[in-house]
């Protein structure tokens, strides 16, 4: 349960990162709505993400991996369109967020390690 909640704030803290960081998202100010974006992208991520990684899989290797970063962006549009506390003005603003919230979402998780 402890290590859920942690995800939870890691979560939080790189997508207010990215909202703060990027012109194109905008996030609620709300801490409630803001758990709750939180919670949902965590969600997206674990069940629809890797069901699109691997029917784009033939992107990704042609891609050389760049692909992935595409994948970042739409699952961050998707927990958009799915919440209310979270706005992206367009893909570009929303693949800029992934790396973002991967980059922040990496170092934040290296340091709280269990």
């Amino acid at each position: 349960m402890r290590k859920l909640v942690l995800r939870l704030l890691v979560n939080a803290v790189a997508l207010w990162a990215a909202a703060s960081l990027i012109a194109g998202i905008h996030l609620s100010s709300s801490l409630v709505d803001v758990v709750v974006v939180a919670l949902v992208f965590g969600l997206v991520n674990a069940f629809i993400k890797p069901v699109v990684v691997v029917l784009s899989l033939p992107f990704i290797i042609l891609s050389l991996g760049l692909m992935t970063l595409v994948v970042n962006g739409l699952m961050l549009w998707l927990a958009a369109g799915l919440t209310a506390g979270l706005a992206i003005d367009g893909l570009g603003a929303a693949v800029v967020g992934g790396i973002v919230i991967s980059v922040v979402s990496f170092a934040l998780s290296h340091f709280l390690h269990d």
